[in-house]
Protein backbone atom coordinates (compact mmCIF):
# COMPACT_ATOMS: atom_id res chain seq x y z
CA UNK A 1 0.00 0.00 0.00
CA UNK A 2 1.24 3.07 -0.96
CA UNK A 3 -0.45 6.62 0.50
CA UNK A 4 0.40 10.09 -0.80
CA UNK A 5 2.54 12.50 0.62
CA UNK A 6 -0.70 15.19 1.78
CA UNK A 7 -2.59 11.37 3.32
CA UNK A 8 -2.66 11.09 7.05
CA UNK A 9 -1.25 7.67 6.56
CA UNK A 10 1.88 8.51 4.13
CA UNK A 11 4.46 8.27 6.84
CA UNK A 12 2.59 4.99 8.77
CA UNK A 13 5.16 2.20 8.77
CA UNK A 14 3.87 -1.00 7.57
CA UNK A 15 4.42 -4.50 9.16
CA UNK A 16 3.75 -8.14 8.24
CA UNK A 17 2.53 -11.46 9.59
CA UNK A 18 3.23 -14.87 8.87
CA UNK A 19 0.42 -17.41 9.77
CA UNK A 20 1.01 -20.96 10.80
CA UNK A 21 0.85 -21.88 7.51
CA UNK A 22 2.95 -19.82 5.95
CA UNK A 23 0.66 -16.94 4.21
CA UNK A 24 2.51 -13.54 4.92
CA UNK A 25 -0.40 -10.48 5.79
CA UNK A 26 0.68 -7.26 5.20
CA UNK A 27 -1.07 -4.48 7.22
CA UNK A 28 -0.56 -0.54 8.68
CA UNK A 29 0.87 -0.21 11.73
CA UNK A 30 -1.60 1.74 13.91
CA UNK A 31 -2.03 5.40 13.74
CA UNK A 32 -2.19 6.98 16.84
CA UNK A 33 -3.30 10.95 17.23
CA UNK A 34 -0.37 12.93 17.31
CA UNK A 35 0.92 15.56 20.82
CA UNK A 36 -1.59 18.79 20.61
CA UNK A 37 2.73 20.33 21.46
CA UNK A 38 3.43 19.49 17.90
CA UNK A 39 0.35 22.12 16.66
CA UNK A 40 0.84 26.05 15.78
CA UNK A 41 -2.54 27.65 16.26
CA UNK A 42 -2.94 30.08 14.18
CA UNK A 43 -6.92 31.15 15.28
CA UNK A 44 -9.87 28.93 16.41
CA UNK A 45 -13.45 29.07 14.65
CA UNK A 46 -16.37 28.50 16.01
CA UNK A 47 -19.01 26.18 14.96
CA UNK A 48 -22.61 27.39 14.44
CA UNK A 49 -25.41 26.19 12.88
CA UNK A 50 -25.29 24.02 9.55
CA UNK A 51 -21.42 24.03 9.73
CA UNK A 52 -19.73 20.78 7.97
CA UNK A 53 -16.15 20.20 8.71
CA UNK A 54 -15.76 19.66 5.08
CA UNK A 55 -16.26 22.97 4.82
CA UNK A 56 -14.68 24.75 7.35
CA UNK A 57 -11.24 22.06 6.16
CA UNK A 58 -12.02 24.04 2.78
CA UNK A 59 -12.24 27.54 3.97
CA UNK A 60 -8.82 26.86 6.13
CA UNK A 61 -6.64 24.80 4.71
CA UNK A 62 -8.16 24.99 0.73
CA UNK A 63 -8.58 21.30 0.63
CA UNK A 64 -11.44 19.70 1.81
CA UNK A 65 -9.96 16.09 2.11
CA UNK A 66 -7.62 17.67 4.44
CA UNK A 67 -10.27 17.37 7.51
CA UNK A 68 -7.96 14.85 9.22
CA UNK A 69 -5.54 17.66 9.60
CA UNK A 70 -8.48 19.81 12.23
CA UNK A 71 -8.88 16.28 13.22
CA UNK A 72 -5.42 15.68 14.79
CA UNK A 73 -5.04 19.29 15.86
CA UNK A 74 -8.17 19.17 18.31
CA UNK A 75 -7.93 15.74 19.11
CA UNK A 76 -10.34 13.76 17.69
CA UNK A 77 -11.02 9.98 16.18
CA UNK A 78 -13.99 10.74 14.52
CA UNK A 79 -15.10 13.78 12.13
CA UNK A 80 -18.55 14.52 13.76
CA UNK A 81 -17.10 15.30 16.89
CA UNK A 82 -16.23 18.92 15.54
CA UNK A 83 -19.52 19.60 14.24
CA UNK A 84 -20.86 20.58 17.38
CA UNK A 85 -22.37 23.98 17.58
CA UNK A 86 -20.37 26.00 19.96
CA UNK A 87 -17.47 23.86 20.05
CA UNK A 88 -14.49 26.24 19.44
CA UNK A 89 -11.97 23.93 17.00
CA UNK A 90 -8.44 24.71 16.60
CA UNK A 91 -6.75 25.88 13.08
CA UNK A 92 -3.38 25.05 13.43
CA UNK A 93 -0.32 24.75 10.79
CA UNK A 94 0.65 21.00 9.79
CA UNK A 95 2.19 18.47 12.41
CA UNK A 96 5.62 19.26 13.47
CA UNK A 97 6.04 22.77 11.12
CA UNK A 98 7.10 25.60 13.90
CA UNK A 99 5.79 28.76 13.59
CA UNK A 100 4.86 32.11 14.73
CA UNK A 101 1.28 32.72 14.69
CA UNK A 102 -0.59 36.04 14.71
CA UNK A 103 2.65 37.01 12.54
Amino acid sequence: MYFQPNSRYFSIEMASYETPDGKVIRYMRRRFLPALDRFTLLQEHLVTEGDRLDVITARYLGEAEQFWRICDANPVMHPEELEVIGRRIRITLPEGIPGMPHA
